[in-house]
This record gives structure tokens, sequence and C-alpha cells, in this order.
């Protein structure tokens, strides 16, 4: 009988593990799938490698230790001033790379994305040969990109430029993702402040050189949306402004940096008194300038993250938080409440009241009281009008968005001229003449220059033109707590590295619970954020939606 029994264990122990063996895939099988995907040129085709590596039954904790290792660096890549560009559907774009000589594929390189100025004067043509200007001493990788003037820093097609140059870059060399900074000289520092409040997520710090935050309220176009100065909390700024810089004075600066320090924005401001709008302060400043970066590496899965957005760019996202929709999109049907994608919805929704919640008023940087300005209503880029202010003298006289500014009485406006300052010189009652061009065509507007202080614009930084949504999320173990406004849906994001997913997660919002149990790992979720992020450091095994309790 005792012989009979052993038989029948040893024939059970051999049947289990020839189970395993059939559930694992063979590990040349294996080897080729994730080749596959390391090799991929771009997210897209990182996201179709993705299937191979799920439909040949790779373990979760298999693909997670080896997407943390990372693919296999060439020692066979460019070094030196490489030029560069790719195409999407919005166009060509161009870049420069400054690669070290001396670059070893097996360490890891800083970044540094530098924004050049004058983007109102060029025009979309391949940028000169060389190094575009950057401010060097540190060995590390540099990215140069290249924007014009239909196509400047603060638009939406440069976000997707500067996420799709640093992609292409992280697949060809060796890049540590924690230590990549964004700098800018002039219309280059403006657009770090603009990518800061849109695009947080692959950068550790910003970095604004003779740039001016608050330029952004005229250029930047309405159909990229508004902006939200808020979201500068979530990472620190190095600041330079000149004092007798004839364009950005740090007289004028001063009250806005001031006001986004005492707001709570980590940043370091180095104004010099005597230098005007360039980089000749660059030798005494750069100690400090690399001192600064090298003390604030990024922390890609951060315990407390505070993000607003509102459409056109919604879904938006910070990290490990998505908003997915704006409370003015609320289904109020519905039953609102949390789905893990995987999971029937309701299972482990425990403590949940489902009364009328109304969101609490949160602190807003954008909250800054100003002296009354008279103001003309346009906000363009150049001679180009982007936005005219409803109830404004601007729309009394005709101007539109889209209109190109031509000539202002008889008198030709130059590429690059800034309409909004030039007209700011003007007396009130002035006669106005302007010439624009429209949709093709040349139109005549006459009219007199008669600023009025416009509703709205004195008591805040940027005036809102639609509505908004915000998540203020603090972390602590496995409870998430989140003050939210105006937003109806949000996903968490969850890695390994920062909640333990074995036991429960909380979920709190607005001092309700919506959330407690456990969220289960899963591959598709682990290699869809892999793909998308190309990033060793912050890696995602599970999707919590929440819906905000109505």
């Amino acid at each position: 009988m005792v012989r009979l029994l052993a038989s029948i264990l040893l024939v059970l122990v051999g049947a289990a593990l020839s189970a395993s063996q059939a559930a694992a895939p063979a590990p040349v099988i294996t080897n080729a799938a994730f080749s596959t995907f390391f090799r991929a040129r771009n997210p897209q085709e990182a996201a179709a490698a993705s299937e191979q590596i799920v439909a040949i039954g790779v373990g979760f904790d298999e693909a997670f230790g080896r997407l943390r290792q990372g693919r296999v660096y060439s020692h066979d890549v460019p070094r030196g001033v490489v030029q560069g560009s790719y195409r999407s559907e919005t166009g060509e774009y161009f870049y420069t790379l400054d690669v070290p000589e001396s670059y070893d594929p097996t360490r890891k390189y800083q970044v540094r994305v530098q924004l050049h100025g004058g983007v109102g004067r060029i025009e979309a043509n391949p940028p000169p040969r060389g190094s575009n200007g950057r401010l060097s001493r540190v060995e590390q990788i540099y990215v140069m990109p290249y924007a014009w003037r239909d196509a400047p820093w603060w638009t939406g097609r440069q976000v997707e430029n500067l996420r799709a140059i640093l992609d292409l870059v992280k697949r060809t060399y060796n890049v540590d993702e924690n230590r990549v900074v964004l700098s800018g000289v002039s219309d280059g520092g403006t657009g770090a402040y603009y990518t800061a409040m849109r695009e947080t997520t692959p950068f550790a710090s910003f970095l604004p050189l003779n740039g001016f935050i608050v330029v952004l309220k005229n250029e930047t176009a309405e159909a990229d949306g508004d902006l939200f100065p808020n979201n500068l909390l979530n990472k620190p700024l190095f600041i330079v402004n000149g004092g007798r810089d004839p364009m950005y004075p740090a007289s004028v600066v001063d009250p806005y940096i001031e006001h986004l320090k005492s707001a709570g924005v980590d940043l370091v401001y180095r104004p010099q008194p005597n230098a005007a709008h360039d980089t000749s302060w660059w030798p005494e400043i750069e100690d400090s300038f690399e001192r600064f970066v090298a003390d604030h590496p990024r922390v890609p899965l951060p315990d407390a993250l505070s993000w607003e957005s509102g459409p056109p760019n919604i879904p938006s996202r910070a990290h490990w938080l998505v908003i997915d929709r704006l409370g003015a999109e609320r289904d109020r049907g519905s039953d609102a409440g949390v789905n893990d994608r995987g999971r029937d919805p309701g299972v482990n929704d425990r403590g949940r009241d489902p009364g009328v919640n109304k969101d609490p008023p949160l602190p807003d940087v954008n909250r800054m009281s100003t002296s009354p300005a008279l103001d003309f209503g346009i906000r363009g880029s150049g001679t180009r009008i982007n936005r005219v202010v409803k109830g404004s003298n601007a729309e009394q006289i005709g101007l539109r968005s889209g209109d190109v500014v031509v000539t202002i009485n008889n008198q030709p406006a130059l590429p690059g001229a800034d309409i909004a300052e030039l007209l700011r010189s003007y007396p009130p009652g002035r006669p106005l003449l302007v010439t624009v061009t429209r949709g093709g065509e040349s139109v005549r507007l006459t009219g007199r220059y008669a600023p009025t202080v416009l509703p709205g614009e004195s008591d805040t930084m940027f005036p809102r033109q639609r509505e908004s949504g915000r998540v203020d999320l603090i972390r602590t173990g496995n409870k998430v707590e989140a003050r939210i406004r105006g937003v109806a849906a949000f996903t968490l994001l969850l890695s390994p590295d920062q909640f333990d997913l074995n036991r429960a997660v909380t979920v709190v919002v607005n001092g309700r619970t919506v959330f407690d149990g456990i969220v289960q790992r899963d591959i598709r979720t682990l290699l869809k954020w892999a793909a998308r992020d190309n990033d060793r450091t912050m890696l995602f095994a599970a999707e919590l939606q929440v819906a905000v309790p109505q």
C-alpha cells in the first residue's frame, strides 16, 4: 500500500512539473520576444512587440525583471555632433545631439534637453550644423530640438516633439532616466516654463534662463488650452534673469518669482544685476547650475502629486496619475465607483458613500493679485494672433484668431516683432489702420487704440478660458488620499516598487473611501506602460480606475 501511494505521488509530482514546464516558454523564445521589444524604434512598435510576449505566456515576474534590466546598448552608435530628424502627422522635426566621444554603453548618462531662443524669427528649415548654443561643461548627452515661428515651444506640437526625440535617444543611448533635465534660453527659457506645466513626467528639473513665464499669457494659442502654474509644484526650477535685460528685466520678473516661491514652488533664483539678454553670466553661474542638477535627480514614483488639466489635453498625466474625465462630463445616472481592469466592477469596493460630494476649494498658485493694467486684448506669437479676448478693444476693431499682422499705420510689422508689445507703446486714442492676412486674403481694419482693464485678468497669472480639473495626491504606504476639483474620473498607475500589491490598496477621495481591496498584477498593463515610457525605473503592474463619487 505504501509503495502504491508513493507511486501515485511520483506520478502527480511529475505531472505538475510537466505542466509547469509547458506553461513557461523556452528561454530562447522569451529572449527573442524581448529582443524584438527592445529593438523597437518607437512606442508603437514596442506595443506591437508586447503582444508576442503575452502570447508566449511569459510570467509577470520574469517580464518585470527583464524590463527593469532593460536593453543591451550597442557600442556602434554615432558620437559627437549628430543631426537627426523624424516625421509625424504634424510635419518634420529636426534636432541635434551632442554625444561624448568617450560614450560607453555600459554607463548611464545624464541628459540635458536645451531649447533655443528666437523662435519667432525662424522658418521651418533644418537648423545649421553645430551645437546650437549649448551651455556646456559636464559630460552628458545634449539634446537640442528645433522650433520655429509656426511651431514655437509653447505648443502641443512641441510637447509631442520633445517626447518623441527623448524616446529616440533612450532607445539608442544608455540614458539615466532620473537625470534628464530641460533647460532653455530666452524663448527656450519661456518654453521650459510651458513644458513644466504640461509634461512633467520625464524630467528631473526645469532650468529657464532669460525667459519669463508671463510671456505665455500672450503667446499660448487657445487651441492648446489653458496653463496651470500649480503644476510647477511637482519639480524644482533653477531660474536666471538679467538686471539689464531690455526684454525681461529682473525687476519685472522678480515679483512673479517671489509669488511662485511663496506659493510653495521649489526654485532657486539667480538674478544677474549687470547682465543683458545674453548668457555672459554663464562662467559665474555654471557651478551652481550643475550642482543644482546633480542635487535634484528625478523621483520616478513621487509620493505626492498635484496635477491640473483641461481640454483639449484630457486625458492628462503626471507620473502615476492620469486625469481621465472632467466633472462636466460626469454620467449622472451611473454608479460612481472603481473598476480595476480585469476585475468584476464592485468587487472589494467597500465603504463608499454614494452621497453627494462637493469638490473642496484648493489653494492655487495661479491666484496672484496684480495691479490692473490696460490691455488691448490680443494673445499671439510675433505677428500672428492666436487669440482675441472677448469684449476687448482688439475684438471691437475686428481682429480675429489666426490673423497675421502685416502693417500697422502703414508701417510694416517685421517677422518676429511682438505686436502686443509694440501696441503698448501707443497712446490711448491713437487711430489705428491694421492690415492682416486672413485665409490667404489681405484685410484692412480701422479703429482707435483704446485698451481697457479686462475682467478676470488682474487676479490671476493666467486667465481661464475653459473648465479644468485637478487632483492632489498623497501616498502613505498602501493608502492614497486624493483631493479633487472638477474631475469625474482618474486612474492610478500602481508600481510594485511603490505599493505592496499583496495587500489591500485604499483610495480616499475628498475624505471618502472609494476603494479598499487587492489589485491584481497584469502583464499587459506592465508592457503597455513600458512601451510608452521606455523607462526602467518607472514600471506599472496595474491600473486602478477611480470614478469620483457624485
